[in-house]
């Protein structure tokens, strides 16, 4: 399976596209598909980047 999110790294801001109650997270780190994202309302969660694609948020 091929990694959605090749293009993420630590520092950058995203949204999970299913979970809008989440709020905007920030990249952790993104290492072999697998994506850390610390979020405003959830704090820590790891990503399965083979099965979702997040979306980069724009300052």
């Amino acid at each position: 399976m091929d990694d959605l999110n090749p293009f993420l790294e630590p520092g950058m801001y995203v949204r999970h596209p299913t979970e809008r109650d989440w709020g905007v997270g920030q990249v952790q780190s993104s290492i072999k598909g697998k994506v850390t994202v610390n979020f405003e309302e959830t704090g820590k969660v790891v990503i399965d980047g083979t099965r979702i694609s997040l979306e980069i948020v724009s300052n």
